[in-house]
């Protein structure tokens, strides 16, 4: 099990570290956008893209092939993961109707994951604590997978910022 922190560095810039040690960052081209740039602390780059009519599933791309999607579900966002030569079916979802708390569930209902968000009032963001399973810990690419869950939450509060 690990503990990492999310930090905003402003509103289009989030620092993932675990024991103070940067893992890797997610970058927003422009405010209130879908499309982010991820880089590890390896120097891997990643692309967050918007396809679909609507932009309403969002692909994560390395070296033009695409490595996960996601889309907004009735139950809350479904990942898919085709890291290797297995696909891989994720559930992001509020931990609580009034909470801004947040869960990723495998296909069994394994908790994998749980963010909690706090909004820092003083400076207007987002930060986390992603809690990390073992089993999420086993899983390959799983800071790029953190990384795209961030993604995933800002997607969330977007769309539904849009729709208040």
């Amino acid at each position: 099990m690990a503990t990492y922190k999310a930090s905003s560095r402003n509103s289009r810039n989030f620092d993932l570290t675990k024991e103070e040690m940067l893992m890797g960052a997610l970058n927003y081209a422009k405010w209130y956008s879908f499309k982010a740039d991820i880089e590890l602390a390896d120097g891997s780059n990643y692309q967050l893209e918007p396809t679909g009519f609507w932009d309403y599933k969002i692909e994560l791309k390395k070296d033009g092939h695409t490595l996960l999607n996601f889309k907004m579900g009735w139950k809350g966002i479904v990942i898919k993961t085709f890291f290797g030569a297995e696909e891989k079916v994720y559930l992001l979802k509020h931990k609580g109707l009034l909470s801004s708390n947040y869960l990723l569930l495998d296909t069994t209902e394994q908790e994998l994951v749980q963010i909690d968000t706090d909004f820092v009032w003083s400076k207007l963001k987002f930060d986390y604590t992603l809690d990390t399973s073992p089993a999420f810990d086993a899983i390959q690419n799983n800071e790029v997978l953190l990384l795209t869950m961030l993604h995933c939450i800002n997607y969330y509060m977007m769309v539904a910022s849009a729709a208040v």
